[in-house]
């Protein structure tokens, strides 16, 4: 009677999903709230970056419903589903773009506790300049700046979305649409209210404190993403050896590439009805039964970058340059020699005052 009611794997797919996003999107809130809503607060600035955070969401909620629709009528109307012939693909490319987005905001967040001053400025300059067309490269990097914080929730909740979408039509396949509706909601209502929880941990506790953990959870989720990426990108490739989905094989034999396979365990798979708690572990670490050399060497490099960015960035802020490229003393010796002879200018003019002053009194 229950199994007619409530699909444990849909909830477990919804739950998985939701809990990703929330993440993101409750760490972006409480960011805000943190460095735009205190004491220095700057009203106009914090609700136009909140409006672009929900709007991203909203919009990324809309889009998925859109291809939901799509991806059904095309299923009904043409008998074949073309979206899970390049299912991995399409997930792949979205967790990449996501890896690279995520990491970029994280590097952000933790300079804000030494600016915090600066940054309220620099936003506020960002959301006012209006987008100048001085080249494609220009616009784009103007277009990021005054629209982050509507990005990074757009493509997390479209990502998603999509993927709650197709393993959800995987899993009803194997259960009445009775047993959809409810566990849907109840997914969706138990990951809001852990990523209520988190925000206001997140807005009550101490910037600092807040930064540092909550860089820490993004770079976790954009590692897992960028390996998941990689596993994707391979996944689709045994697919089309295999000519279907090797998901559907189960753990065993027959779906993985054992050529690629770093090691595999037959149980644990994240992909297979729901995933249980390894699927929460695939949402927020990148967990994956069934690791590849392209997945685990991609999830080494992404923290070997990060890392080395970090130490950039430091070398960067208390030597005055990036590595491995000279400082910029040219400029600076000619405005220091350029104050010297403008200094002695001024001193001999006035010397040359003075003497003409005492010979007039003389006189």
């Amino acid at each position: 009677m229950t199994q007619n009611v409530f699909a444990v794997p849909v909830f477990l797919v919804v739950f998985r999903e939701t809990l990703e996003t929330v993440i993101i999107v409750s760490v972006l809130l409480a960011f805000l709230k943190q460095t735009l809503d205190g004491p220095n607060r700057d009203v106009k600035v914090y609700k136009t970056l909140v409006k672009q955070v929900w709007l991203g969401v909203g919009l990324g909620f809309f889009i998925c419903l859109a291809v939901a629709g799509g991806l059904i009528g095309a299923f009904y109307t043409l008998d074949k589903d073309n979206w899970t012939t390049n299912e991995y693909n399409y997930e792949g490319a979205f967790a990449l773009f996501a890896a690279v987005i995520i990491s970029v905001v994280g590097a952000a967040l933790l300079r804000v506790g030494k600016m915090q001053d600066k940054w309220r400025v620099k936003l506020a300059k960002a959301l006012e300049s209006p987008l100048r067309l001085g080249g494609r490269r220009g616009w784009f990097k103007r277009f990021g700046e005054k629209y982050a914080m509507f990005v990074l929730p757009f493509i997390t909740v479209l990502r998603e979305g999509i993927e709650a979408i197709v393993f959800i039509a995987g899993v009803s396949f194997s259960a009445p649409a009775s047993a959809v509706p409810l566990p849907v909601f109840v997914g969706l209502a138990v990951g809001i209210i852990v990523g209520w929880v988190l925000y206001k941990g997140g807005a009550s506790s101490k910037l600092q404190y807040f930064l540092v953990a909550s860089t820490c959870l993004l770079y976790l989720v954009a590692a897992g993403l960028f390996s998941r990426a990689v596993w994707y990108f391979e996944q689709q490739q045994w697919n089309n050896i295999i000519g279907g989905d090797a998901a559907e094989i189960g753990d065993g034999a027959g779906s993985y590439d054992i050529d690629k396979s770093v090691w595999h365990v037959n149980c644990c798979n994240p992909e297979l009805n729901g995933g249980g708690g390894w699927g929460i572990f695939n949402a927020i670490l990148g967990w994956q039964n069934s690791a590849t050399y392209g997945s685990v060497i991609s999830y080494n490099v992404y923290w070997i970058v990060i890392m080395l960015s970090f130490f950039a960035m430091r070398y960067r802020e208390v030597k005055g340059h990036w590595p491995f490229l000279k400082a910029k003393q040219s400029s600076d010796k000619s405005v220091e020699q350029g104050s010297v002879s403008n200094n002695a200018d001024a001193s001999s003019e006035n010397n040359g005052k003075s003497e003409v002053a005492e010979t007039t009194a003389k006189a």
